[in-house]
């Protein structure tokens, strides 16, 4: 009896204190200790370890050209009457377009009468595509890569094209490809050239082609090729001055 007098008085101590101090301090009826079950918390603090952070995303890279030139002036007036003589609208006629920042183009045509020795009819038109860079789909010049791929095969699988040719432009641009090919319509044999160049985060097509009417001469592709490789200097050039 005089052993359970010292218990006896710890527990009515204990009933008399608030819970949570009766959960801390008088849990162990035998001899007063408790054994604590350390947090984890303080297991990472006595472990020096803590979990990997996830890595943040890298930024893209901010696209170079920001805007792009009207495409109806992106080529001179005087490359216009050298290319197109007799040219119907020297201003030529833009495309629609939903958002003249990233996309435009413009085209100019004319046929020249030469009398008995028959007709000239030749066709120019550009287009430009500007790609931001933007976090879920990568940097303006990447886009811009895939873009001009994409353009270069289209170009290539035009309907009814025959005898493609295609190579390396250079001079015009990071990425140039040139392609000339036939194409019959309106009974007539047509002549193509076309460049394709891709110029920081833009991808410019310039396309020029010709026919002769009234027994005229077909142009020679090596002709329309050389029209073609200027305009599209000048192209590239302007859309370079449009982001000065």
């Amino acid at each position: 009896m005089q052993r359970s007098a010292p218990r006896l008085t710890r527990i009515l101590a204990c009933a008399a204190v608030p819970v949570m101090l009766v959960v801390a301090g008088c849990s162990s009826d035998s001899d007063g200790k408790s054994e604590a079950k350390p947090e984890s918390s303080a297991s990472t603090a006595a472990t020096g370890t803590a979990p990997e952070a996830t890595p943040s995303e890298k930024p893209v890279e901010p696209a170079k050209y920001t805007k792009l030139p009207e495409p109806c002036k992106a080529i001179s007036a005087k490359t216009i009457e050298e290319l197109v003589p007799d040219v119907k609208d020297k201003a030529g006629t833009p495309g629609k377009s939903s958002d003249v920042t990233s996309r435009g183009s413009c085209s100019w045509n004319g046929l020249e009468d030469k009398g008995v020795d028959g007709s000239q009819y030749r066709w120019l038109d550009i287009s430009v595509l500007r790609y931001d860079s933007e976090q879920s789909l990568g940097s303006g010049e990447k886009r811009a890569q895939d873009s001009y791929a994409k353009e270069v095969a289209k170009v290539k699988a035009s309907e009814g094209a025959t005898q493609v040719k295609t190579s390396p432009a250079k001079g015009v641009g990071q990425d140039a490809t040139a392609i000339a090919y036939g194409l019959k319509k309106t009974g007539e044999d047509f002549r193509y050239a076309a460049i394709v160049t891709r110029a920081e985060n833009t991808v410019i097509t310039v396309s020029f082609n010709g026919a002769g009417y009234a027994g005229a001469d077909t142009p020679a592709s090596s002709e329309l090729m050389e029209g073609t490789v200027k305009a599209t200097k000048e192209a590239v050039a302007a859309v370079a001055a449009a982001n000065k």
